[in-house]
C-alpha cells in the first residue's frame, strides 16, 4: 500500500495548475487594486478641484432711512470677494495622479 501511494501522481498536475492559477490571480488582484487606488485619487482630485472652484463671494446692500430730507439711519453694505487659495485648481500642489505622463496631472 505504501508503494502504491508513492507511485500515485494524480494530484501533482492539479497542484501545479492550482499554483499557476493562484499566482496569476494574485498578480491580477495587485494590478487591479493599484488601478483602483489611482482612480480613487484621480476622482478625489476632481472633487477637490470642484470645491476649490466654488465662488464663496458675497454681497449685500445697505439700507438708508430718510425723514424730512435728512438721513436718520443707514448702513453702507458690504462686499467680500473670494480669491484663489494655494491649492485651488492644483496650480502649486503635488498630487498623486498615476504614472507620470507629460505632467498632465489635474
Amino acid at each position: 500500500m505504501l508503494r502504491k501511494l508513492f507511485r500515485d501522481e494524480c494530484g501533482a498536475i492539479i497542484s501545479a495548475e492550482l499554483a499557476l492559477v493562484l499566482t496569476i490571480l494574485v498578480l491580477g488582484v495587485i494590478v487591479g487594486l493599484s488601478e483602483v487606488a489611482v482612480a480613487v485619487n484621480t476622482e478625489l482630485n476632481d472633487i477637490s478641484n470642484a470645491i476649490g472652484a466654488l465662488d464663496q463671494s458675497y454681497f449685500f446692500t445697505g439700507f438708508k432711512k430718510t425723514s424730512d430730507g435728512k438721513v436718520t439711519s443707514g448702513y453702507a453694505g458690504s462686499r467680500w470677494t473670494d480669491a484663489h487659495d494655494d491649492c485651488d485648481k492644483n496650480l502649486t500642489c503635488d498630487l498623486v495622479c498615476g504614472p507620470p505622463v507629460l505632467d498632465t496631472c489635474g
